[in-house]
């Protein structure tokens, strides 16, 4: 699905979706605790709902609820099970190391980019501790043997998300385990998100191995800033939006977004990406539409969806403005935005992120591939448009 939109702000109240970070981690938890557990999570998303289907096909019963999850934890593990992961990094990266710490035969399914996506060095430290990993074909992952209690080590410099896996595998290990961490650490605060949902079910992360996650019964997951974050750049624009449902003591990373608004308003700020990966495409629109910005600690938006470092240049060039960049460096000037046409490239936020960028263009704004918010956000624009969004559908 194509769209193209008129310029026009937004004005109304919205209240911000849960996050797909932290249900990805809730859902696991539940998945594997002492009895069934109530996740109110009223909205959904293509990547929540592939991790549920791959808790389900190692033996949990998830359920749809009208307003989340009912989730009946895994009783008899499978030997064999096939998890589709369509195109969800976190469901694949936080499933892996599980798979292998139950010792389940699995076959991984995987859809878009992720085959292209980094498994290292996940992959090698789990065939150290006794998992064996093949491609059996250019889609799927195999992983065979079962994990064994011991001493972890992970680079954190090349995603957080192995260390989520890690650390809930090492969780539902028969004895202690140590993970240690070398190397700088990105994304501290999705480290940080992983912990706060092992101690909900009363788990320890500190000293994992050998403890039961002890299911709360019922808990309720908390807005995303990740997408709260288009809307409080629409509000940084001009859009006169009230905003509800974001938790401003969450842990999540992206909370930073309401830090670097501000900075960008009054200057020219040079802001590291490396906790944020995700913000810098709404923050790249605002930057072109305010006084610019420099963004460093860019290698990893090279590996997300898309390589969100060329598909922001292209986003921002295609819409009027100018940006470049080197190896490590995203420089958007403060050129203003026009209009144009926008090719998502299959990548959720660069499609709101040009969705945003329309509420102060002159111009209208077309983006290709706009169906691709279904990954995260499926009612972005049923959203945009109640606020006020003027657009048209035009199915290919």
């Amino acid at each position: 699905m194509d769209i193209t939109i008129q310029p026009r702000s937004l004005r109304g109240d919205i209240t911000i979706i849960p996050s797909k970070s932290q249900a990805h981690r809730l859902l696991i938890c539940a998945a594997f605790s002492d009895k069934p557990t109530q996740l109110r999570c009223p909205d959904t998303n293509r990547d929540i709902e592939a991790t549920a289907g791959c808790l389900n096909a190692l033996g949990a019963e998830i359920f749809r609820t009208a307003t989340g999850y009912t989730v009946f934890p895994v009783g008899q593990v499978p030997e064999n099970a096939e998890l589709n992961c369509h195109d969800s990094g976190s469901t694949l990266r936080f499933l892996l190391p599980v798979a292998g710490a139950l010792g389940v035969d699995t076959i991984f399914q995987l859809e878009g980019r992720l085959p292209q996506r980094p498994l290292s060095p996940l992959w090698e430290e789990m065939e150290r501790m006794g998992c064996s990993l093949s491609r059996p074909t250019a889609d799927t992952i195999r992983c065979t043997g079962k994990l064994r209690s011991g001493n972890y080590f992970i680079d954190g410099s090349v995603s957080s998300q192995y260390i989520t896996g890690l650390l809930l595998a090492l969780s539902l290990m028969d004895a202690p385990s140590h993970l240690e961490i070398t190397g700088k650490v990105e994304s501290k605060p999705y480290i940080r998100m992983t912990e706060e949902a092992i101690s909900r079910f009363a788990g320890d992360f500190a000293h994992p191995g050998g403890k039961q996650f002890h299911s709360p019964g019922y808990l309720s997951v908390e807005g995303d800033w990740s997408n709260g974050a288009f809307f409080l750049a629409a509000m940084e624009l001009g859009s006169e939006l009230t905003i509800h449902g974001l938790n401003t003591a969450s842990p999540q990373g992206d909370r930073a977004v309401i830090e670097i608004l501000p900075l960008l308003r009054n200057g020219t700020p040079t802001v590291s990406a490396a906790d944020i990966p995700d913000l810098v495409p709404i923050l790249s629109v605002v930057a072109a539409c305010k006084n610019g910005a420099v963004f460093t600690n860019i290698r990893r938006l090279r590996l997300k969806e898309s390589d969100r470092v060329a598909s922001v240049i292209a986003m921002i060039t295609a819409l009027g403005g100018r940006a470049e960049a080197d190896e490590n460096t995203l420089r958007v000037f403060g050129t203003g935005l026009t209009g144009g046409t926008v090719d998502s490239v299959n990548d959720h936020r660069i499609a709101m992120s040009a969705a945003i960028a329309a509420t102060v263009c002159k111009e209208p704004v077309t983006i290709l591939g706009a169906d691709c918010v279904k990954k995260s956000y499926p009612k972005f624009f049923e959203e945009y448009r109640r606020l006020g969004g003027n657009y048209e559908q035009h199915l290919r």
